[in-house]
């Protein structure tokens, strides 16, 4: 009896995807700590968003934790890629606990703007989303009061400045490339002056994977985003996949995978978040070739060569 012939598949492999350099270099200082000083090695809030790689660092000898009265005084904690307010380096200090700071480079660029903006006299306004541990590292480099949170084009029309003539913006790094442009032009629209980054907050990473998505949406019926759920680059590149009218979904990894989204579907996108590590597309794409006959195509012309160097301590 000849065996039923499985339904074609082709992947379309978004490019660049998956790790950014951020997102190694603060892995890679996890596990340096562990190396070089033994388990256990500290570190404060998730490394990245990325159940996969915590569960990892975690067999590895790391405990995470959210605030350092849960540390060991006498272990190395490392604060994560997402960047942490002043007041938590300083008790560090005061609690004489070693710290390694795995704050993206990109991240502590958006501070030092924040920074630089405020000694000249200017009101900060910071476009990103409340909560997320980026956001609250950033708002927590100045004073209470002098960063101000817009969200939406709403908050950008309804905000109202202490000095119209003294603002400046910065933004989250992993946020919309299109909805922060909306958001910009409606502080533009009104406050003319406002002075902006020397250069787009938005990471290369964020940019690079959102166009990549985009570059595909034309051509799948479906979008897979491999990423975690509370990952902020993750969740936009589902959202870019939607506004470009695709079907898109977020999945952890090939087990959450729902083959009803793909009935009917002949062209799939698979794309992952900048903190998701590639193995997890590797893992969908062999269990795609368990229901279907897959063929796989990489879309994408960007190639990413970015790095950053570790610390001193763990180089």
């Amino acid at each position: 009896m000849t065996p039923t012939a499985l339904p074609p598949l082709h992947i379309l492999l978004a490019a660049p995807r998956g790790f950014c350099a951020g997102v190694d270099r603060a892995i890679q200082i996890v596990e340096r700590a562990i190396e070089v000083y033994g388990a256990p090695v500290y570190v404060r809030h998730e490394i990245v968003h990325n159940r996969h790689v915590v569960e990892r660092l975690k067999a590895l000898g790391a405990i995470f934790v959210e605030e350092l009265d849960e540390c060991q005084a006498d272990r190395p904690v490392v604060f994560s890629a997402h960047g942490v307010p002043k007041s938590v380096p300083a008790e560090a200090r005061t609690r004489d606990i070693f710290y390694l700071d795995a704050t993206c480079p990109l991240v502590s660029k958006v501070h030092l703007d924040a920074e630089r903006h405020h000694e000249a006299g200017r009101e900060v306004v910071l476009i990103g989303h409340a909560g997320h541990p980026e956001v609250t590292g950033t708002l927590g480099q100045l004073p209470p009061g002098a960063v101000r949170l817009v969200e939406t084009v709403e908050d950008a029309q309804s905000f109202a400045p202490r000095d119209p003539a003294k603002l400046a913006f910065i933004t989250q790094t992993t946020l919309s490339v299109d909805d922060t442009a909306d958001i910009v032009a409606a502080l533009r629209a009104r406050f003319p002056d406002i002075a902006a980054p020397h250069r787009n907050d938005i990471c290369y990473a964020t940019s690079n994977r959102q166009e990549a998505v985009k570059a595909i949406c034309g051509d799948c019926d479906v979008l897979l985003v491999l990423g975690s759920a509370n990952s902020s680059n993750s969740q936009r590149l589902a959202e870019v996949g939607r506004r470009n009218g695709v079907a898109a979904y977020l999945i952890d990894d090939a087990s959450r995978l729902d083959l009803d989204w793909l009935q009917g579907a002949r062209t799939l996108g698979v794309t992952a978040g900048a903190s998701a590590p590639d193995v997890l597309v590797q893992g969908l794409i062999d269990r795609l070739a368990e229901v279907f006959a897959v063929t796989v195509e990489e879309v994408g012309a960007i190639r990413e060569a970015v790095t950053f160097k570790l610390p001193r301590a763990v180089a």
